[in-house]
């Protein structure tokens, strides 16, 4: 049984999010329907990470066994012929057995596009704040502030399950972009909505006028039900990349 690497692309609108669900769509169990309809029974698909519902993806990753007689690209090929037009394989890549598209992840980037007014045609895919008056150069001075190792349990959902809420920031650009506002984040791991909340606390505290000691004091509160902490809007978010040790994978651009 061979290991293989796949990259999706999807619009997440229809879908509730990575994770097989009970009922409703989800990006991993539409790529299982399309490997049974291939005639593999198991694949053992297993995500780079979850993402919510709403949230799309440049390049999401997941490793999979595969023991038939295709080739990485008739792979590719064939499991694009089962799926909906919202999601498709953009690469497939051998691995070695011991690889885990989660575990062995050495970073994760995410890109949140903000829109300053809400429209019919960016509403799907841009996250807008109601009421909400920012600067730039307000949110670049808050950002520079949670580079580095930070607890970020304030900036997260709460999950019993995750002991560990250190985080290693190792990126936070916020630029103009087109009609936009353009936050690229990188990490070596994150929570649970924590890229969400944090767009959504910075433009909190730059509409405020409040500076980088108010955001140090949400850091160590460690409090997610603080008043100024906000969750911005699912659509405005996409998976941008994984980055794994000893493999070269080209980065999918928005488009």
């Amino acid at each position: 049984m061979a290991r293989y690497l796949l990259r999706v692309m999807y619009d997440g609108l229809a879908f509730r999010g990575w994770q097989v669900q009970c009922a409703g769509r989800s990006i991993q169990g539409d790529l299982i329907s399309a490997f049974r309809q291939l005639g593999v029974r198991h694949p053992g698909l297993t995500g780079s990470g979850r993402t919510d519902a709403g949230v799309h993806a440049l390049a999401h990753y997941a490793h999979f066994d595969y023991q038939g007689k295709m080739t990485p690209l008739q792979l590719q090929l064939a499991l694009n012929t089962k799926l909906r037009d919202d999601l498709l394989v953009t690469g497939v890549w051998p691995v070695p057995q011991d690889f885990h598209a989660r575990y062995s992840a050495m970073a994760r980037s995410y890109i949140y596009l903000l829109a300053r007014e809400k429209t019919p045609l960016n509403r799907l895919f841009t996250g807008f704040m109601p009421r909400s008056k920012f600067s730039l150069e307000s949110l670049q001075t808050l950002a520079e502030h949670l580079l580095g190792s930070h607890d970020f349990s304030s900036l997260s959902r709460d999950n019993p399950l995750v002991p560990n809420h250190i985080c290693t920031l190792s990126k936070l650009d916020i630029y103009e972009w087109r009609d936009l506002v353009r936050f690229d984040i990188t990490a070596d791991r994150f929570l649970h909505n924590m890229v969400r909340r944090i767009v959504g606390t910075l433009v909190n505290l730059s509409h405020f006028d409040l500076g980088p000691q108010e955001l140090l004091n949400i850091l160590a509160e460690k409090n997610p039900r603080q008043r100024l902490v906000v969750t911005a809007p699912a659509q405005g978010l996409y998976l941008s990349g994984v980055r794994y040790p000893n493999l070269q994978l080209d980065e999918t651009p928005l488009p």
